[in-house]
């Protein structure tokens, strides 16, 4: 028997993944996807980010809905795993998970650390496109 606690958090999951589809847009990080965007020119999210951060958490809750927004419909996005990726961590020269980096036509545009700000956020993605 399934308890009404599993069921509802179940539940919960498959709301929010029906509500930002564009989520499943965001993939980890690999140095030849990002390579590639970087060689297309496309607009382009690193997101540094650990899943025991309560700013990342933070974060993602602002996003989802942004990626859901046709204008960031192209937006590639990038996770990068803080503690399992510390020489791509490095390589960005980011100390500190919560560090988003945006790129457009292949050149870092604007950078944020910590920001949970909905309106800085959106501002922040909107360089890239």
């Amino acid at each position: 028997m399934i308890s009404r606690r599993l069921f509802l958090a179940s539940a919960a999951t498959v709301a929010v993944t029906a509500a930002f589809p564009a989520l499943a847009a965001e993939t980890p990080f690999a140095a030849a996807a990002f390579d590639e965007a970087m060689k297309a020119g496309r607009p382009t999210l690193v997101e540094i980010h650990a899943t025991w951060c309560p700013t990342c958490k933070a974060q993602s809750a602002i996003l989802g809905p942004l990626f859901a927004d046709p204008k960031y419909r192209d937006l590639t996005v990038l996770r990068v795993d803080f503690d399992a990726q510390k020489d791509i961590v490095r390589k960005f020269g980011a100390r500190m998970q919560s560090t988003l980096i945006v790129f457009k036509g292949g050149v870092e545009v604007g950078r944020s650390v910590g920001d949970t700000n909905p309106g800085s956020i959106a501002a922040l993605l909107a360089k890239a496109i």
